[in-house]
């Protein structure tokens, strides 16, 4: 893996959990009681989204660093998940 495959792998993992932690413990204007004028009462009162940005950094960095790590050492290749047989016979023996 390199550099910008490093740096593409964060960015969907901080994404992907991104969008899970703005699913945790939303707050409607119609739960909070209090609509603001021409907004849906569906809308946030209090998104809170410092604290949803850090820790989706902090959740993401961790599993990039397991991802990464497992992908560095060679535990888990390409040839490993070729279910089909697409990459062709392994070059040199087994």
């Amino acid at each position: 893996m390199n550099l910008t495959g490093g740096i593409v792998l964060f960015a969907i993992i901080w994404f992907m959990v991104f969008f899970i932690m703005l699913q945790i413990r939303p707050h409607s204007q119609a739960d909070a009681g209090k609509v603001e004028p021409g907004t849906p009462a569906s809308a946030p009162s209090d998104v809170q989204m410092k604290r949803k940005v850090i820790g989706t950094t902090m959740i993401a960095v961790v599993l990039w660093s397991i991802i990464a790590s497992v992908i560095l050492s060679g535990a888990v290749t390409l040839r490993d998940i070729d279910w089909f047989g697409r990459l062709g016979p392994v070059e040199g023996g087994n």
